[in-house]
């Protein structure tokens, strides 16, 4: 069949280093070399950015031209010849490598960026000479508080601008520029301001070398030593797609991971430290009435609370679902609480809204609202409605899934039954507590404010005897007779994509077990 002409794409021929190679018509030269695997090194480009040229270091020949060129300003024309490789561009980029590191300091014994710093990784690849500069180097300033949360070092500095471009171009807040001229240029915070715009932790991610460091992270964790694992941002409902990175266990810092359709590479700052909630006051353990109890016993005090209720006031029993659980726990807990113990008062809820702009933060600070919302049948009542019916007694009982959903006020005169991840007033005033684990331990999914279905992968250890929510649920329908197995999360992602729609066509796909963080090749 004939392609669409309203949708075909025009390509142009290119004789890249001998070879022929289509690439559609203006395309950018050096993102067409390496999408067919020619290697240029490149410092002030990024994919996501204004290209300025700045940097010089990705110079190639094209035939006709009579000089070289910057492969990452150039587009790509029909019939061009490009060669990336001869004695001449070599040359030319072992200068500009060596121009750069002219006054570069040896910091890297001390610096963040050691491991996966793109001035490292070029100066093995293309040059590894020892420096000719016999003079005494310039000094800039160390360790400049610029923001909230970034610390800034001149003398490492390179001056490719893609900390100005993120600043200028994602952020819209202009808060850095070049200052001085020469071998004295310096970055700095443009006059009157300070780098504190919500999302100013991108500088850090698009910094080729360790000029900007976080102070979150500030000598936290050698790169090498960190594993990236890929999993959605919980921050908010827009569910940006990111890496956890990891070592021994402990989550030291979030990252944005590329993804077209939500984030592109960015994320905000606030989202950046959800990480934290993962490991800061966790129920670890069960309990029954505030005393430590093992799992097997808290699971039957449990279903004996819930089937006394429900077999003397059923209509007085009711179940809280929660924006923050994953689709899967969602699904467990409608099969528990609607299918098989038949309750009729469901209700949800989950963070209170909060700020929001036009880059990429939600009102809604739940990653899951639209999953329980498409997962669980009308009518589904709300926190407004839970709060009069406990103040009123048409309530006696609940079982709430997450921390965030119960009115804690008037949570005390009823039984209450919590799976939850993190102490709080409600977990102090419930009858049974059962641990879970939360997104950051646990494989499943979330659905975003726009319906994409997005997967979480486990990229620590549950504490604890915490297990993943559908695990406990469960294993409290076992004990109210009301059989529910699964061997594992994927199990019931099936289970749940063959009920409800929205979960269809999405793809569980392969498990992704942590990765360790290679040289300069995971970010930047």
């Amino acid at each position: 069949m004939a392609a669409d002409p309203r949708t075909a794409v025009e390509t142009v021929t290119v004789i890249v280093d001998g070879k022929e190679h289509k690439f559609p018509k203006g395309m950018n030269l050096l993102e067409a070399c390496l999408s067919v695997g020619v290697k240029i090194p490149f410092f002030c480009y990024h994919p996501g950015l204004s290209s300025p040229a700045v940097c010089r270091q990705c110079l190639v020949e094209i035939k006709g031209a009579p000089k070289p060129v910057p492969s990452c300003y150039t587009a790509v024309a029909d019939k061009m010849e490009v060669t990336t490789n001869s004695p001449r561009v070599l040359e030319i980029r072992r200068q500009m490598l060596e121009f750069t590191l002219l006054n570069h300091p040896i910091d890297c014994p001390v610096c963040d960026k050691a491991g996966e710093c793109s001035l490292q990784r070029h100066y093995f690849d293309w040059d590894g000479k020892l420096a000719r500069n016999e003079g005494d180097k310039v000094r800039k300033a160390k360790v400049v508080d610029v923001g909230k949360h970034i610390v800034l070092d001149q003398e490492r500095c390179i001056l490719c601008t893609r900390c100005i471009r993120v600043c200028n171009e994602v952020a819209k807040s202009p808060d850095l520029t070049i200052a001085n001229r020469g071998s004295h240029s310096v970055l700095t915070t443009a006059p009157g301001q300070r780098l504190d715009n919500p999302y100013s932790l991108n500088t850090v991610d698009v910094c080729p070398v360790g000029a900007l460091t976080a102070k979150d992270f500030r000598f936290a964790r050698r790169a090498w030593e960190l594993c990236a694992t890929p999993s959605v941002c919980p921050g908010c409902a827009t569910g940006c797609s990111i890496e956890i990175h990891a070592s021994r266990g402990k989550i030291h810092r979030l990252v944005p991971r590329e993804n077209p359709l939500v984030n592109k590479f960015w994320m905000c700052d606030e989202g950046r430290f959800t990480y934290k909630a993962v490991t800061e006051n966790r129920v670890r353990l069960p309990s029954i009435d505030g005393k430590r109890a093992t799992l097997p016993a808290a699971l039957a005090e449990a279903a004996r609370l819930l089937g006394e209720d429900l077999a003397g006031a059923p209509q007085r029993v009711g179940v809280v679902f929660s924006f923050q659980a994953t689709n899967e726990d969602t699904h467990v807990l409608l099969r528990l609480a609607l299918d098989g113990l038949k309750i009729e008062r469901v209700y949800a809820g989950g963070r209170a809204l909060g700020g929001s702009d036009t880059i990429l933060v939600s009102a809604d600070k739940n990653p899951n609202t639209t999953g329980v919302v498409r997962t669980v049948p009308p009518p589904l009542r709300t926190l407004k409605e839970l709060t009069r019916d406990l103040a009123t007694g048409a309530l006696t009982t609940v079982l709430v899934l997450g921390n965030e959903a119960l009115p804690v006020a008037a949570a005390t005169p009823v039984t209450v039954i919590v799976l939850a991840s993190n102490k709080g007033p409600l977990v102090a005033a419930a009858n049974v507590v059962l641990p879970i684990a939360m997104w950051a331990e646990v494989d499943g999914s979330f659905a975003n404010k726009d319906g994409l279905v997005q997967r979480l992968h486990a990229a620590v250890p549950c504490p604890g005897e915490a297990l993943p929510g559908w695990e406990v649920l469960a294993r409290l329908g076992g004990k109210l007779g009301v059989e529910m197995a699964y061997a594992s999360a994927s199990e019931v992602f099936a289970e749940a994509a063959g009920r409800h729609g929205f979960l269809k066509d999405a793809v569980w796909g392969d498990s992704s077990r942590p990765v360790q963080l290679r040289f300069g090749e995971s970010r930047g």
